[in-house]
């Protein structure tokens, strides 16, 4: 009986092995390709990202937003000259340059306008000059190999007992399910922040529209101070990848295969939490609400 017994356990210990060193060998595997994609994600242009898209962008922004834009821009500037008028003691006290100085501001306005689509493009040009440069000195590897930061795998897993083998194959389990959905928030992030840029640069002529009014001029900064943040939340994500790349490449433990396993997860999970909150520290960053 106790022999059957041992057969029985060695041939659950087999394969319990085999399902944990088949469930950690690929378990990090579409998440390291996925966090090395960041850096290429964020650094690239929108006009760079997708051209079909790009095109059918700036195609909507110049044939549809940009009449809408004319038309505000024509009631902002006659409601600025009236006011220009009427703030000079009811027309009693009215100097010619008042009328240069509002013809200035029309005219400066029409040239936002007419090329809101170069200055918006300007800058994600910056951002992209910026991200680029700092992805070339700060990001290192960043992928984890758990074979590497636990020596002798199959050996220790041979060493286990049987109760052992059952929590860590179940823990493999559920690692490997948590690694798929950070995977995804990893690509929801990236893509997600390109289609916020599509959207948020579609409508620009309108909060541009508005630059040059001294009442409605809020919302023209406002808007420049959310493309800013988006620009430069690139720099932010590249900044959390070469923090987390560092830390990946300090797992090492020597005794503890669960440690190490769950040390890898909790590195990959902070860096998703940081991913996320990029966006609304760019925006604190340069103020744009």
């Amino acid at each position: 009986m106790d022999r059957l017994w041992a057969s029985i356990t060695e041939w659950l210990k087999e394969i319990l092995i085999n399902g944990i060193t088949s469930n950690l060998a690929g378990m990090f595997d579409a998440t390291n390709q996925r966090i090395g994609e960041i850096a290429g994600d964020v650094g690239t242009t929108p006009s760079a990202w997708n051209g079909s898209v790009f095109s059918m962008i700036q195609n909507l922004s110049e044939t549809v937003i940009v009449p809408i834009a004319g038309l505000i821009l024509a009631f902002v500037m006659t409601l600025e000259l009236i006011q220009l008028i009427t703030e000079k003691n009811n027309l009693h006290n009215l100097d010619t340059w008042m009328f240069f100085k509002w013809a200035f501001k029309s005219a400066a306005a029409i040239l936002i306008v007419t090329n809101t689509w170069n200055i918006v493009m300007g800058v994600f040009d910056v951002a992209q000059s910026v991200v680029n440069s700092a992805s070339g000195v700060i990001v290192g590897d960043t992928s984890i190999d758990i074979s590497t930061a636990v020596a002798d795998l199959e050996t220790r897993l041979e060493n286990m007992e049987l109760g052992e083998l059952f929590g860590l194959w179940f823990q493999s389990l559920f690692v490997g399910i948590t690694m798929h959905a950070i995977t995804i928030c990893v690509f929801l992030v990236t893509y997600g922040r390109m289609i916020e840029i599509y959207l948020v640069t579609s409508v620009a002529p309108i909060p541009m529209a508005t630059m040059m009014s001294k009442e409605a001029g809020g919302m023209g900064q406002n808007y420049l101070r959310s493309l800013l943040a988006l620009g430069f939340q690139a720099f932010l994500i590249i900044v959390c990848v070469a923090i987390y790349a560092v830390l990946v490449q300090t797992i090492s433990v020597s005794g503890d295969i669960t440690t190490a396993i769950w040390s890898c997860v909790g590195y990959t999970v902070l860096l998703c939490f940081s991913l996320f909150k990029t966006s609304s520290l760019a925006k604190s960053v340069f103020n744009a609400h």
